[in-house]
């Protein structure tokens, strides 16, 4: 008698392979399990300090909290934490979030709710509290006592080998293996999702809430669970109450996953399991509630985000005893939903439409270009021959009314905030897109997905260290120059990053700001703003009032020809040396965002010189094209800004 030895899920028919043979390994699991290993090696053996160009955005924030959590077992912010934060990066937490807190009494009262809450502030002077949600950097805590700052890093292998394994396990329930293996890793692999592997901050942690969840509650969808006491358990609707509390713990986290508890109410319901379907409801109300509540009991505030909260930088409370909360940092609390500008109908529509398309295709936060494997998830989903189940309408329903909530609420920073690589807020919404895969048949969705996703991702995530902190040198090259740039976001595009390129005053009366968006461009010097020669450069015009005209001046010591692009109108000049010559651009088309509008200029040559070459005097090695030099006037008042 011979005894064949199967490791991982048996398929047949049309769910699955054919026969198999004796001791075939599983491609899902080995390909879990060799992530797992040298991304666990890499993440223990690199120097997260140094090659991880210290802090950005958020991160100051995370990292003090979890080595408060880990090395303190307090989530207080006191003298002991910055000295801490020295030691370890040799430099202050920039960006660190802190509030004051508060203590809370609670008394009857007669007028609904009938009871009333009063708050004092906290008498001492020696400790605050971190201004972040407080779920991830506990997670993450055993981890980073075990290893430091490399345990974050084997924190997030963990939870992303995780998710490829589960993702593996749901798709081959219906597909051959290899298939799904193959599909599984391009899905994720070159997706925008591993480059936050290396980054210091929840948005790993919240991929892995999510895609769990929409796991549990699925993967009894895909295939019958085995008859096992696991089995009977993920038939259950314990199952689904799993998954509810683990929407739960990722909405405290970022609530822009509440849409995402919808689904599976909305199916049980449909199904008529009204109780399970409530009661999942229930269990995320409740979870989210006792999430803000831990908030409250330990700062005195439910909102994280609320109460007397800044930012810091530069300076940091209890550096020495003179460094107070209320002499330092910037006030950046949330108490409340705030419309950041109101707009008219006709505009709110112009709005979203604009964004939407930003949002689709974005140069910098598109979900084309950054979750390109999605993009063939749905594609393979709506086409006409795939079969089609409700719950899979559900999940493609929520990911979309997420994506549009976000769009409709922060219509100027739907992305993040901070200037990241892809969509920091849909990254996690992202994930739930796997389900809506219908049976695979054939290698050419993952084919499709490993070339397409490669096309935009490759050279960002080969140096993840690099494009995690500077995304704003990663759209100079490649693929996604092609695509439009978010007007619409200019004070959040990764190039506010680099603060010597981005917003710089030129001109007067009105004033403009500029942002270059490449190296192509320098800085504006005399006798203007130098192209490079042979090169393309972009750059982004602000200004605080619609411009009538942009009057274009074009200098060069050689012969040269220049285009010129503005607002969907070309110029061309042909320069003869020494002889500038003027293009006028009237009315050019801007996009409005935040009380001000922003024009694209893009100039292109054809030749170049090197300065120190036509000239023994002169030290300067640059291979330049054309010297720029702006002159714009705004709608209604004739003004002029001139810069040279």
């Amino acid at each position: 008698m011979r005894t064949q030895l199967r490791i991982g899920p048996r398929f047949g028919g049309a769910g699955g392979a054919g026969a198999g043979a004796a001791r075939r390994l599983d491609p899902g699991l080995v390909g879990a399990a060799v992530l797992l290993l040298i991304g666990s090696y890499a993440a223990l053996s690199v120097d997260v300090v140094r090659t991880g160009f210290g802090v950005k955005g958020d991160e100051g924030t995370y990292v003090a909290m979890a080595l408060s959590a880990a090395y303190d077992g307090d989530l207080v912010y006191e003298a002991r934490d910055v000295e801490r934060f020295y030691e370890t990066y040799d430099s202050g937490p920039e960006g660190i979030f802190l509030k004051r807190g508060s203590h809370a009494r609670y008394r009857l009262d007669d007028a609904f709710p009938f009871v009333r809450r009063e708050t004092r502030p906290d008498t001492r002077a020696d400790r605050l509290y971190f201004g972040k949600a407080y779920v991830y950097p506990v997670a993450a805590a055993p981890f980073v006592r075990l290893a430091g700052l490399n345990g974050l890093l084997l924190f997030h292998v963990l939870l992303l080998s995780g998710v490829l394994l589960l993702g593996y396990r749901f798709v081959a329930a219906r597909s051959p293996r290899r298939l799904a293996a193959s599909y599984v890793l391009g899905f994720f692999g070159v997706s925008i999702v591993p480059l936050y592997v290396v980054s210091l901050s929840p948005e790993i942690f919240n991929v892995a809430c999510v895609f769990t969840a929409y796991f549990l509650w699925l993967h009894k969808e895909a295939a019958p669970p085995p008859a096992t006491r696991l089995g009977r358990w993920a038939r259950s609707p314990w199952s689904d109450f799993a998954a509810a509390a683990l929407l739960g713990v990722a909405t405290y986290s970022k609530p822009s996953h509440l849409l995402l508890i919808l689904p599976p109410v909305a199916v049980a319901l449909a199904r008529r399991r009204f109780g399970r379907g409530l009661a999942a409801a229930a269990v995320f109300g409740c979870v989210v509630t006792a999430g803000f509540a831990i908030n409250a009991a330990i700062t005195g505030e439910f909102n994280y985000q609320g109460g007397d909260r800044k930012t810091f930088y530069g300076r940091f409370p209890f550096e020495t005893p003179a460094d107070r909360f209320d002499a330092l940092g910037i006030g950046m609390t949330t108490n409340e939903i705030v419309v950041e500008e109101p707009l008219g109908p006709a505009a709110f529509l112009k709005l979203l439409g604009t964004n939407l398309g930003y949002f689709l295709v974005g140069r910098h936060f598109g979900f084309v270009p950054f979750f390109f494997p999605g993009v063939v998830a749905v594609a393979l989903f709506l086409r006409r021959s795939s079969p089609r189940r409700r719950w899979q309408w559900a999940v493609l329903g929520a990911a979309a009314l997420s994506a549009v909530a976000l769009v409709v609420y922060m219509p100027y920073t739907w992305s993040g905030g901070g200037g990241p690589s892809g969509n920091r807020y849909f990254l996690s919404i992202y994930p739930v897109l796997l389900f809506v895969t219908p049976p695979l048949t054939t290698i050419a969705p993952a084919v499709t997905a490993w070339l397409g996703g490669a096309l935009f991702t490759a050279h960002i995530l080969i140096n993840p260290f690099a494009s995690v902190k500077r995304p704003h040198l990663s759209v100079e090259r490649g693929a996604l120059r092609a695509l439009p740039i978010e007007m619409t976001m200019v004070t959040d595009l990764p190039i506010m990053i680099d603060p010597r390129r981005s917003h710089v005053p030129y001109g007067s009366d009105p004033l403009l700001h500029l942002y270059f968006l490449d190296h192509n461009a320098h800085l504006p010097d005399a006798p203007g703003i130098w192209i490079a020669g042979r090169a393309r450069s972009e750059l982004i015009v602000r200004s605080y009032g619609q411009l009538s005209q942009l009057r274009v001046f074009l200098s060069a010591p050689v012969a040269n020809t220049v285009t010129v692009e503005l607002g969907g109108a070309s110029r061309t000049a042909r320069l003869a040396g020494q002889r500038p010559q003027e293009l006028v651009f009237s009315e050019p088309e801007g996009v409005y965002s935040r009380r001000s509008w922003a024009y694209l200029l893009a100039v292109r040559t054809e030749d170049g010189f090197v300065p120190r070459l036509l000239n023994p005097d002169s030290g300067d090695g640059r291979h330049l094209g054309v010297a720029v030099t702006l002159e714009a006037a705004t709608a209604g008042d004739g003004t002029v800004a001139r810069g040279r």
